[in-house]
């Protein structure tokens, strides 16, 4: 399907690899509905983006998440397209961490949890249009975990086979399944993180035309290299990214 004139939803759409998406679908003519957490940030976004629609929404609040489904139900009945972007990392040892129950809900919550209940609340207006598709941004880290982000490794794991499953029950229906598989991007999530990172623009040029060519995954950059080096030699595949 050609990613043009479509009513398009972006989790995370405010920075990094969403901001990237937003940018380029937006030149495209798109109409985009953009979800976020930083209203200050939406703001000095829409002076740019004026025909976009923003929303606030923790995508880590059962309650809010609800309330977004219920105004995409509502307000943007002929979107076609939805782009599981958002996603958080922290880096901890399981047990060590005052923090890590909260930050196990969150990462679980966002990265995993709330992609899926988009997902299933919002294919039935997806099947009614004439082509759609659902693209979840998943990560190598879901092939060969890091070890100082197993909840994350985890979530987006479960997310690449969830993406596989639900290609299989859509696979006589309109709607394309994508997963887009990332290596480590330049993104404020990544900062003071690992090196030989790819820019967000060259993610969105990627998942951009990997959708349009009909592809069912789209390994990002060095993902391509490292899907052969874990299928001929999955211990030195693990070793690469397993300190980051």
């Amino acid at each position: 399907m050609k990613l043009t004139n479509k009513t398009i939803l972006i989790t995370g759409g405010t920075s990094g690899v969403g901001l990237a998406l937003l940018h380029s679908l937006y030149g495209r003519g798109n109409r985009l509905i953009v979800i976020g957490r930083n209203e200050k940030r939406m703001a000095e976004l829409r002076d740019g983006y004026p025909a976009v629609t923003f929303i606030r929404c923790n995508l880590a609040v059962s309650s809010e998440v609800a309330d977004l489904i219920q105004t995409v139900q509502e307000r943007f009945p002929d979107c076609s397209v939805l782009i599981n972007n958002a996603g958080i990392q922290f880096n901890y040892l399981l047990g060590d961490d005052a923090l890590g129950q909260s930050r196990i809900g969150s990462e679980i919550q966002i990265n995993l949890t709330t992609a899926i209940q988009l997902c299933d609340a919002l294919l039935p207006q997806l099947r009614q249009q004439p082509e759609a598709a659902i693209v979840n941004i998943t990560s190598g880290l879901g092939i060969s975990p890091k070890r100082s982000a197993p909840v994350y490794s985890a979530t987006k794991a479960g997310l690449q086979v969830f993406t596989k499953a639900l290609r299989y029950q859509l696979e006589d229906s309109t709607v394309q399944v994508v997963d887009v598989v990332l290596p480590l991007v330049d993104t404020p999530m990544t900062t003071g993180r690992g090196r030989g990172k790819i820019s967000p623009e060259q993610v969105a040029d990627e998942l951009i035309r990997g959708v349009e060519h009909g592809r069912k995954v789209v390994n990002v950059g060095r993902v391509k290299l490292f899907r052969i080096i874990h299928r001929l030699v999955p211990g030195l595949a693990d070793r690469m990214l397993k300190n980051g």
